[in-house]
């Protein structure tokens, strides 16, 4: 090593690289009150340390105001996603990035009439837990799920009691 070189740790050879596709019938997609989170990457694939979470968003879709203790970047590969950040917005386009640091007061909606599509990472990891324990199992990374109104509720209700477990506050509808 030179003098300048960093100690890094030695490769872990127990990890491998890992090819995904949000289209794989096999992932975990997931229908969480209109929208569909495919995850594309979990913490057991990272060791903990991120996830990746494809993001299907319809018209009017995305979650209400919200806070937790991780870091969060959305990249937008379609249509655009409105960011309510500390109560101010951003309009986020396809090709652009939005970075929310972790505790920051925010939430995202699909203001336009076209479905939007986002790339999601977290982190450390654990969004990819919650997102497992309150979706609904789907076929695809856009299908939605037949849910009636007390079916919604339930899940409204089961999002609301399991959040505090994974470093999340809900926050009343105005910021």
């Amino acid at each position: 090593m030179t003098e300048n070189s960093t100690t890094l740790p030695v490769d872990d050879s127990n990890r491998d690289a890992t090819l995904v596709d949000p289209n794989d019938p096999d992932a975990p997609h997931l229908f969480l009150v209109g929208d569909t989170y495919t995850v594309l990457l979990s913490g057991e694939d990272t060791a903990g340390k991120m996830c990746l979470i494809y993001m299907h968003v319809p018209p009017g879709g995305g979650p209400g105001p919200h806070r937790h203790d991780f870091e969060e970047t959305f990249v937008v590969l379609e249509g655009e996603i409105e960011v309510t950040f500390r109560s101010e917005s951003i309009t986020a386009k396809a090709g652009q990035t939005i970075h929310v640091p972790a505790n920051a007061p925010h939430q995202f909606t699909n203001a336009t009439g076209q479905p939007s599509q986002m790339l999601c990472t977290c982190e450390p990891a654990g969004q990819d837990k919650f997102f497992r324990a309150v979706g609904v199992p789907v076929d695809g990374p856009t299908t939605v799920a037949n849910q009636s109104e007390e079916d919604e509720r339930a899940q409204l209700e089961k999002i609301k009691a399991l959040a505090p477990q994974y470093d999340t506050e809900l926050l009343a509808d105005t910021e």
